[in-house]
């Protein structure tokens, strides 16, 4: 087993993850089976429980794990399928090395970082590094492990001093430091300085680590002058500094890897050197380029709890992406914070109200995501009944189909105070419920998690072609609530229908109102799914509504025909997430979020 470690140095958001999965996509292009790990140093056990304005988004797995939104990097750039322990945290860490010696592993030692914790944290990254994540049997050739946080975080020092000892351990020919840094350049001289990254990588050695690659982000490609200072400050050969300047998508983080050799550096450290093949991103190339001459917009209203970060909403807007693409269509998302649209904004703040308005009546399609607490969901509820009624393409995910229910209940059976019990426990028409699995005392991976089986009831229905005809299907699913069975069959009766549900028949997974152009609420999260070239099927068929396209969707889907290009059958591709503001991906143009910016990173 080979093993590249990325590191990141002077700033946080530089875009490791991005840069990471760029590597694992590189390496599989060479024909080496790939598999990757991701070290968050936060006491938390995993990310479920961390505010998505804090944190981004939390993104679960097939196995249930809640984990950090650059395994979505991962799973989307690479096409793998990873677990929870692919995500490693110090409370996971701390956690079972407390369980030992609780159950007195440790023979009555003192148990200290050094070398228990340390011990740990090698022997997960090598257990882990060995599971098959693609598939195939056997492990994979090669680990790329992403190292969160910055070289000098006080958290990360365990982790730094086990990867030390990792590298000794496993030996030099089988690990590769690739470490990520700045190289600012200063308006008023115009000059690339080197002297952050020089230090940071100062730093990284004096902590026992020495890189072998360094990846330099810049607004602009290095000049000379500034990769000959790096080279010789930092002790590095010319080759082995690569240059990670901004670029018009991310898509095109590979491709500058790929054009500076950075697969051959790599090769030469790992001994790989004649045993790889050369890269063959043919298909990346033209989709990662394709996706930069797109201009025909397609507008869509992402009304949300939490756009005031993108992150929030990473894989969701990824997914979109990757709709539109296929649709050859040029997203363009308009924020809209779900308050804004309730009539207490209208007094407090008319001209926020006005304008969220103003873009929610302009959009192509809506889109209400998942979220947690009562807090703007009556916006929410609002964002649906508009869509319902003035026949707009509309897309629920979670909390999103569970307010499109409320709604309906209220404005076509007349149960005025219909609400979930989420939000009003006392209302006396509930639609929405507490499951009854599900943990009142324990927050922490106590919900409905992981791949869930849902059965189609018609093959009739738009969800059921979009999907290709299948009799189930298999999607993600982070929930507490539920759409309340007892009111199933008088909603049903009255217009809507639940084209999906669980193996149990009570469980309602899919609602779909069958004469609206496209109205579809989905339980599960289909966007943790969707993959570059693969949109998820209920988000193109939303694209594909938004801009015309849906009757031509329904028939390539229903004959099993590739999504890679509705339009023309041309193969393109979107790229894969990243953190918000690495790479700056000027494709997704709108009003802005919070911060005001014009267009969204």
């Amino acid at each position: 087993m080979k093993y590249v470690l990325v590191t990141g140095g002077v700033v946080s958001g530089l875009g490791k993850g991005v840069t990471a999965s760029s590597i694992g996509l590189l390496l599989k292009a060479c024909g080496l089976r790939v598999t990757a790990i991701k070290i968050d140093p936060y006491l938390n056990t995993d990310a479920g429980t961390m505010s998505p304005i804090e944190h981004g988004e939390v993104y679960v797995l097939d196995d249930g794990g809640e984990v950090d939104l650059d395994l979505g990097n991962y799973e989307r750039f690479m096409d793998v399928k990873l677990t929870r322990d692919n995500n490693i945290t110090t409370g996971k860490i701390y956690q079972s090395v407390i369980d030992k010696e609780r159950r007195g592993d440790y023979l009555g030692k003192t148990v200290q970082v050094v070398p228990h914790i340390t011990d740990a944290i090698q022997d997960w990254i090598e257990r882990v590094a060995h599971i098959p994540v693609d598939g195939k049997e056997g492990p994979a050739d090669v680990c790329v492990i992403e190292l969160g946080g910055t070289i000098g975080d006080i958290e990360s020092m365990p982790f730094i001093q086990a990867l030390g000892h990792f590298s000794y351990r496993v030996g030099a020919s089988n690990f590769c430091l690739v470490h990520v840094s700045l190289v600012p350049v200063l308006n008023v001289v115009g000059e690339q300085k080197t002297k952050p990254t020089q230090h940071s990588v100062r730093g990284l050695r004096s902590q026992g680590l020495t890189p072998q690659i360094l990846a330099c982000r810049s607004t602009m490609a290095l000049d000379e002058n500034a990769k000959t200072k790096l080279s010789q400050f930092c002790l590095l050969p010319g080759e082995n500094i690569i240059t990670l300047y901004d670029v018009p998508n991310i898509w095109h983080i590979p491709l500058l890897l790929r054009d500076q050799k950075a697969h051959e550096a790599i090769f030469k450290v790992l001994n790989l050197t004649g045993i790889a093949q050369e890269p063959n991103l043919e298909e990346w190339t033209c989709r990662a380029e394709s996706s930069d001459l797109l201009h025909e917009p397609v507008r869509i209203a992402l009304v949300g709890k939490y756009t005031c970060l993108s992150d929030s909403y990473l894989s969701v807007l990824k997914a979109l992406i990757h709709a539109s693409v296929s649709c050859q269509k040029k997203l363009v998302v308009d924020w809209i914070s779900a308050t804004n649209l309730e009539n207490a904004t209208a007094k407090e703040n008319p001209d926020v109200y006005k304008a969220s308005w103003k873009l929610l009546k302009g959009a192509d399609g809506i889109l209400v995501p998942g979220g947690f607490g009562d807090r703007g969901v009556q916006g929410k509820i609002i964002a649906a009944k508009y869509a319902r009624e003035n026949r707009i393409p509309y897309l629920g995910i979670c909390l999103g189909m569970q307010v499109a229910v409320i709604e309906f209940a209220r404005s076509v059976l007349g149960l005025k105070d219909a609400n979930s019990t989420e939000i009003d426990p006392n209302t006396k028409s509930p639609c929405v419920i507490f499951m009854p699995e599900g943990s009142k005392t324990h927050m922490g991976g106590t919900m409905r998690l992981g791949s869930r089986r849902t059965y189609f009831q018609t093959k009739l229905c738009k969800s059921a072609k979009l999907y290709g005809g299948k009799s189930f299907i298999d999607e993600r699913h982070r929930h507490r609530y539920e759409v309340n069975p007892d009111l199933v069959t008088s909603l049903e009766n009255s217009g809507l229908s639940f084209t999906g549900k669980d193996e149990t028949g009570q469980r309602m997974e899919i609602v779909e109102i069958p004469n609206h152009p496209y109205f579809v609420g989905v339980q599960f999260h289909p966007e943790f799914k969707s993959r570059p070239g693969r949109p998820s099927p209920v988000f193109l068929g939303f694209i594909a509504a938004a801009c015309g396209q849906l009757e031509a969707v329904l028939q390539h889907s229903s004959r099993g025909v590739s999504s890679d290009n509705i339009s023309s059958g041309k193969t393109y591709q979107n790229g894969t997430a990243t953190k918000a503001q690495a790479f700056k991906p000027e494709y997704i143009y709108g009003n802005g979020n919070a911060n005001g910016n014009g267009f969204h990173y």
